[in-house]
């Protein structure tokens, strides 16, 4: 059911107007309960998530596992089978005209003219949007500006580096200015030193109060700029929340760098005696080991154990925990979960 007051409700579809919402009134993006299937095969099971305002929510999972169709759906560009899908409190189904205005898609494989000059290319979509005269010119300006493509203007787009086309594609997606961006793999591809700008371009677009919705595979980069994170696998939302929440959350085990004075193979067979410890790797000097501490001790307590038992430690520090280490841990258990309700 749509929100809107009844006698904006009784008008025909291209007379309806939606008053855009307060900053408070409505989160920026809201599923509830969304299933999609195409074929008989389920994309998206059930899915349910709310991203307030302001928020960089960085969307994680494998090819498959329903990111796309997710974003497809937020973008209005595919349906849902069932639930509902709100982005700044209107209804993608009932009204996708003002969804569309309120939101900068940039889907993983972005269609460009290749024949076209920047500008050109810009100066296109401008004008199917609506802007005319020195407005359009302005936005324009704006948008090159912002993706710092203005010294580029007149190059023509098959000329361009794969970072200066996603950069490009990112500014098509902010021509209207929209409120929420929903960012499809933007950064596949591209080598580190344009990830590093297109991050940079991120962070300010969140600074400026923009809401964006980000896929990547590459977890590391999703943490730097993220506030939250949502996994999903085989169209199951598996985790919603900070990234150190995740840590601390899948922290049943630590992984340690040691260094010694003594031979490095002396680690590991020191290792392969203690309880609740597992050797990983050997470095120059040591290793890493992985620890799970007993019931009763710390970290700390390791340490003095290792001391205790003869090593000559130089250096002992605890390894930040990985993202992809925890993903990996929360399928794993997954799978574990799977096997033992089918036998």
């Amino acid at each position: 059911m749509s929100d809107l007051p009844e006698d904006e409700a009784n008008q025909t579809q291209g007379e309806k107007i939606v008053n855009t919402p307060k900053p408070s009134d409505h989160p920026a993006i809201e599923v509830t309960h969304l299933t999609r299937s195409f074929s008989g095969i389920q994309a998206v099971n059930n899915i349910s998530f709310e991203i307030s305002r302001g928020q960089v929510v960085g969307f994680v999972g494998a090819n498959g596992a329903g990111k796309t169709t997710t974003m497809r759906i937020l973008a209005t560009l595919d349906y849902p089978n069932s639930g509902e899908v709100k982005v700044c409190g209107i209804n993608v189904v009932d009204y996708p005209a003002e969804v569309r205005r309120k939101i900068g898609w940039m889907p993983d494989n972005y269609g460009t003219y290749q024949n076209m000059t920047v500008v050109e290319y810009l100066d296109f979509f401008a004008r199917a949007l609506g802007y005319e005269g020195q407005e359009r010119i302005d936005r324009i300006v704006e948008v090159m500006e912002f993706t710092d493509l203005a010294s580029l203007a007149d190059r023509l787009i098959d000329k361009l580096s794969k970072g200066m086309g996603q950069r490009l594609c990112l500014g098509r997606a902010l021509l209207h200015d929209p409120e929420v961006l929903v960012l499809d793999e933007p950064a596949a591809g591209l080598d580190p030193k344009a990830r590093v700008e297109l991050k940079h371009l991120i962070r300010i677009l969140a600074e400026d109060g923009k809401t964006v919705f980000i896929s990547s595979h590459i977890l590391s980069e999703l943490d730097e700029m993220c506030d939250s994170l949502l996994f999903i696998n085989e169209g199951k939302i598996i985790h919603h929340g900070s990234s150190e929440n995740l840590r601390k959350k899948k922290s049943s085990t630590c992984l340690v760098e040691v260094q010694l004075k003594d031979p490095p193979e002396k680690l590991k067979e020191w290792a392969s005696l203690a309880p609740g410890v597992t050797f990983r790797d050997s470095t120059k000097r040591g290793g890493r080991i992985e620890v799970e501490p007993a019931a009763d001790e710390d970290i700390a307590q390791v340490l003095r154990r290792m001391i205790s038992d003869g090593l000559s430690i130089i250096d002992f520090h605890q390894e930040e925990r990985k993202l992809e280490d925890a993903f990996i841990e929360i399928l794993g258990e997954i799978e574990e979960s799977s096997t033992l309700e089918v036998s």
